[in-house]
């Protein structure tokens, strides 16, 4: 995209940061021998997000794809150049680079027959309204049902130094409660109880861990009224310095990323 990208791939052996780090460094080499230029092209760290393949691949893979087209550039993801979606649906050489079987194994077990159905799959949400399967992530770090994210807090956080290098699983180290996250908005902003429920509701969609449904039940709304105040809030904050250096500080104070 003009300002960022997202790549869905697998790291067998947990080392992301290596990757992302060759990825990024790689490409501001070639960009700024290319543009005569020096310096840091990307700003900041990357994101990124844990998800259960099974459960979520196939709908990420045509997000992802999708991309351009809700933006606007192109009218169909064919159309874009920087894209690997031609190799997903048959209509250009896959490089050597990427790996389409797992993707292509949703489908069907003939490669031929797989793109065929990968593109209509992808083509029935051109000109839709849809929502991002990425709503669902858990403490804007993990995606998964929750005995993926149980399984992966017993069989990794605290039992492997290493794994802490994971930037999914120290996301999960540091998730506060729903009600360790009321308690601090109370403290900080408890004289506007509206403003404070707000803050809550979007401090523990953000970063408690809870599901939807949990945090819904906890201040009496539904699953996507959570999800719908939570990205009110988040326009509120942008627009309004104060408010965001406030919650910024029970951030700090919670000890959670505020990516």
């Amino acid at each position: 995209m003009s300002n960022h990208y997202h790549i869905l791939l697998e790291t067998p052996l947990g080392n992301l940061s290596q990757i992302m780090r060759h990825i990024n460094g790689a490409y501001t080499t070639y960009y700024n021998t290319k543009r005569k230029r020096a310096g840091h092209l990307f700003q900041g760290r990357y994101k990124a997000i844990l998800i259960q393949a099974d459960e979520y691949a196939k709908e990420l893979s045509r997000y992802i794809h999708l991309n351009p087209v809700r933006a606007g550039i192109t009218a169909r993801p064919e159309e874009y150049h920087w894209s690997s979606y031609k190799a997903y649906a048959g209509k250009g050489k896959r490089p050597e680079w990427l790996t389409t079987d797992f993707i292509h194994g949703f489908f069907d077990r003939n490669k031929t027959k797989a793109q065929e159905k990968y593109q209509r799959f992808t083509n029935e949400l051109i000109g839709s309204e849809y929502e991002s399967p990425l709503k669902e992530t858990i403490a804007s770090t993990i995606l998964g049902r929750q005995d993926f994210i149980s399984e992966i807090t017993e069989k990794h956080i605290g039992k492997k130094k290493k794994d802490r290098n994971i930037p999914a699983l120290r996301e999960l180290l540091r998730m506060p409660t729903i009600e360790e996250i009321i308690n601090k908005v109370k403290a900080a902003m408890g004289e506007d109880e509206y403003l404070a429920t707000s803050a809550s509701i979007y401090l523990c969609h953000k970063h408690s861990g809870a599901r939807l449904k949990e945090i819904g039940t906890r201040f009496g709304i539904g699953e996507s009224a959570v999800s719908q105040a939570s990205r009110r809030f988040a326009f509120k904050i942008a627009k309004d310095v104060k408010l965001k250096k406030a919650i910024e500080r029970i951030e700090g104070e919670l000890n959670v990323s505020r990516v």
